[in-house]
């Protein structure tokens, strides 16, 4: 039986992930599941699946955590550390499922481990990319993919001659807002942006696929774990989000991973990984699709994808600020504070007024992480007076 960690268990990748191992019981056995601020969901899960620990990272919840497993002799843990902790125990394949920067420490102590680290998190590789691929080469680590796009070029890319290769292409569903025009855009609700098309994703994730930075972090994540340069990594939108990712070789042939929109098939991958598992996913029929269209994004309607590209070229710390600009901006517009449009506004704003030199150590992740956020905050605020102003004038 492989031993299985879950960082992140009550999100949605980890509702995934718990799934399919309970429909494997027989192939797994769990060490550690943390959660944020579900302890409810997140006892249920423990005791579902027996889970020797259970971590909650923020300490206000820690008593509900704690009167939820009470009589069950699952270990508890709070806070950052616990966190920590959980990803340092003896499981031989943790998945990395804790969303934006916070997931950073947590997949760093797993993959010190040496063991197979599935991650979800590509903030972690959008902010910390080098180091973090330094530190997986160091301790012999396995780093695999969840993201569907990455998930479906790691199944396609020929690993031991990787000098074959001409190119990767992500593809991408275009969002909700595929269609509309920036004035049509303007007015968006984040009950509009967390509603995508084809794929239940919690709502960060959602806004960022609906504005496509996702697809610029998701470029950035790419560079890194494929070790390609940014000129060789395509991204084209395919709205039916049949085909997930391609790769071309230097001769001409393309191959492409297709499949149902269900994480549960990249997940599944992950979790089997080098075998497979029986995952209860719609099995694809061509025939029923009828017609796969792809197009190449519009990067005036939808600027994150060139800020994206700027920041990787710009190099250094400016993934980082990047990264940590918008959280802060798609937290701000989740919150009603700014306007649809405003978040990628908010995140070049924040990389022209960050300075952003040489990330030699972990130090320097946290501290342009810290000083994006500020600077984001402050222009967030700023974006928030002006709305509310163009509101009442409108009223009046």
């Amino acid at each position: 039986m492989r031993s299985v960690t879950i960082l992140g268990s009550t999100g949605s990748i980890g509702r995934n992930t718990i799934d399919l191992l309970q429909r494997n019981p027989e192939a797994f056995k769990v060490e550690a599941l943390t959660a944020n601020r579900n302890p409810q969901l997140l006892a249920e899960q423990a005791r579902a699946v027996g889970a020797r620990y259970a971590a909650i990272g923020d300490p206000d919840h820690y008593r509900a955590l704690k009167d939820a497993l009470a009589g069950s002799r699952i270990e508890i843990g709070c806070g950052l550390q616990s966190l920590i902790e959980a990803a340092e125990r003896p499981a031989q394949w943790v998945m990395a499922g804790i969303v934006g920067a916070a997931g950073l420490a947590p997949t760093l102590a797993a993959i010190r481990r040496g063991v197979i680290v599935a991650f979800a998190n590509k903030e972690v590789l959008v902010c910390a990319g080098a180091l973090v691929m330094d530190e997986v080469a160091r301790h012999g680590a396995t780093l695999l993919p969840v993201d569907s796009e990455h998930n479906a070029i790691w199944q396609c890319f020929d690993r031991a001659r990787p000098e074959t290769i001409d190119r990767i292409i992500l593809t991408a569903s275009g969002g909700p807002f595929r269609a509309r025009t920036l004035e049509e855009m303007r007015g968006v609700t984040p009950a509009e942006a967390v509603a995508h098309p084809n794929w239940n994703m919690g709502a960060k994730i959602s806004v960022d696929s609906a504005t496509m930075m996702n697809k610029g972090l998701e470029l950035i994540e790419a560079h890194h774990l494929f070790q390609l340069p940014a000129d060789r990594v395509d991204i084209v939108v395919h709205a039916q989000s049949i085909v997930h990712g391609a790769v071309v070789y230097r001769d001409g042939s393309v191959l492409a991973q297709l499949g149902s929109p269900d994480m549960r098939t990249p997940i599944a991958y992950a979790l089997a990984w080098p075998d497979r598992i029986a995952a209860p996913t719609k099995r694809l029929d061509l025939t029923a699709v009828g017609k796969l269209t792809f197009e190449p994004p519009d990067e005036k309607r939808f600027p994150a994808l060139r800020v994206a590209r700027e920041a990787l070229a710009r190099g250094g710390g400016a993934p980082t600020i990047l990264n940590a600009a918008n959280e802060t901006a798609v937290h701000a517009f989740l919150e009603g504070r700014i306007g649809f449009l405003d978040i990628v506004d908010t995140v070049e704003s924040t990389l022209a007024e960050v300075s952003a030199d040489d990330l030699a150590s972990l130090a320097d992740v946290y501290k342009y992480d810290q000083a994006a956020r500020e600077a984001a905050a402050r222009l967030t605020r700023r974006n928030a007076r002006v709305q509310r102003a163009a509101t009442s004038v409108s009223w009046q």
